[in-house]
């Protein structure tokens, strides 16, 4: 009889055998969103390379402008991508603050600039000119601006946005620790499953966002939990990429099912109240319009 291969790095597949569980937890793919730098920004840091043949076949002067001009486009495309980054990350939360240093602004000018350089280096000042204008342009139709203003959920006020927002930030820095630390051990189903405990965490993000109000509540859980939850993944795997201990694979993963356990807990808690909130203002007004003498029409 035909079988299915698979093994322990197989989407789907269970963990590894003496880990004592048979979860399959691969990554939650409808619930990942695109980092936002891909393929147009990684095209920013090869561009430039033709100038380093250009400028081993000048003159002086002009191999120092077109260095110049290299190393000029080189950083306006780290400052593009990591602004990409940042406007993804913006885009993907309902309560965020505006980037501290608008990157991609920054990065328009910068390939201005170093387009104007070497311009100026092959053909002069006019051609500098415009070069730098083109480049500033193409690059913002190409990336747009940075986000240029706070956003906060609607009828709330800015200091509680900021709040969650900071809040928010904080906790999404241990989720991306705890990528990074699980990523080391180079097992695709580990990653996986960590993924899937990110995205029950940002469920609670989400519903923070949508009332600020819950963020006392919350705070715990986005602050002192999720740095226990780091603390202990980092710890993990520094002892499973020496060991390859199954006991200790299991611990993990029941710590993290414990935790997603708890945090969806605490999700469907909020929204619970959010609903009885919801219920108890609309019995008030159907009291109030009651004394108004005003009925509800039915058909």
């Amino acid at each position: 009889m035909a079988q299915r291969y698979g093994g322990k790095h197989s989407p789907g597949a269970s963990t590894p055998q003496g880990s004592g569980t048979a979860k399959t937890a691969g990554p939650n793919w409808a619930a990942k969103r695109p980092e936002g730098a891909g393929m147009r920004t990684n095209l920013l840091f090869i561009l430039p390379f033709p100038l380093i043949w250009r400028a081993f076949t000048s003159g002086p002067v002009d191999l120092a402008f077109y260095l110049a001009a290299f190393g000029v486009l080189i950083l306006a495309a780290w400052l593009t991508r990591e602004g990409v980054i940042a406007q993804g990350a913006y885009d993907a939360r309902k309560v965020a603050k505006r980037p501290a240093i608008p990157r991609k602004i920054f990065g328009s000018i910068l390939t201005g600039a170093g387009l104007g350089l070497a311009g100026f280096a092959g053909h002069g000042l006019m051609d500098a000119i415009l070069f730098g204008a083109i480049g500033v342009a193409l690059h913002q139709l190409s990336f747009g601006l940075d986000p240029l203003s706070d956003k906060g959920a609607e009828g709330v006020d800015s200091f509680q946005s900021s709040r969650v927002a900071r809040a928010v930030e904080e906790a999404e820095k241990h989720l991306t620790a705890m990528r990074g630390a699980v990523a080391r051990t180079g097992d695709r189903w580990l990653e996986g499953r960590v993924e899937r405990f990110q995205d029950t965490v940002r469920e609670l993000f989400r519903t923070v966002e949508d009332d600020p109000r819950d963020l006392t509540a919350a705070r715990k859980y986005l602050g002192v939990y999720l740095m226990g939850a780091r603390d202990a993944t980092f710890a993990f795997a520094d002892i499973y990429n020496r060991t390859r201990d199954p006991k200790a694979l299991e611990d993990f993963t029941a710590l993290l099912d414990d935790l997603e356990t708890n945090f969806a807990a605490r999700t469907e808690t909020l929204l619970a109240d959010d609903r009885t909130d919801l219920d108890i203002e609309i019995g008030v007004l159907r009291d109030r319009l009651a004394r108004e003498g005003v009925k509800p029409t039915t058909n």
